[in-house]
């Protein structure tokens, strides 16, 4: 079963940057579509980028212009790189997968990672 392993989490000044990683690893030959979605203390799990496996992306309005997505496929690993931090930005950050293939079979469903803690403080 793939594992996915997000990094790159910190805490940071409001306008400062971090750069999340989710490595897949297992027996993986390519993943599907990932997703990073976050949760900030009492409230909900929202998604925050997306990117397909082929590589178009979609944001949530909050982060337009100052996230971007993107995926090493070689490497089966996505990024987030979130420039102009802000404090509402605070969460703990996810990366999820739908679906991946090993050489032999396809496996549908969601996939979670453990998540990762951003803190941006003003």
């Amino acid at each position: 079963q793939v594992q996915l392993v997000e990094s790159g989490g910190g805490l940071v000044q409001a306008g400062g940057s971090l750069r999340l990683s989710c490595a897949g690893s297992g027996s993986i030959f390519s993943i599907n579509n990932v997703g990073w979605y976050r949760q900030a203390p009492g409230k909900q799990r929202e998604l925050v980028a997306g990117i397909t496996s082929g590589g178009s992306t979609n944001y949530a309005d909050s982060v337009k212009g100052r996230f971007t997505i993107t995926r090493d496929n070689a490497k089966n690993t996505v990024y987030l790189q979130m420039n102009s931090l802000k404090p509402e930005d605070t969460a703990v950050y996810y990366c999820n997968v739908r679906g991946y293939a090993t050489r032999s079979s396809w496996y549908p469903g969601d996939y979670w990672g453990q998540g990762t803690q951003v803190t941006v403080s003003s």
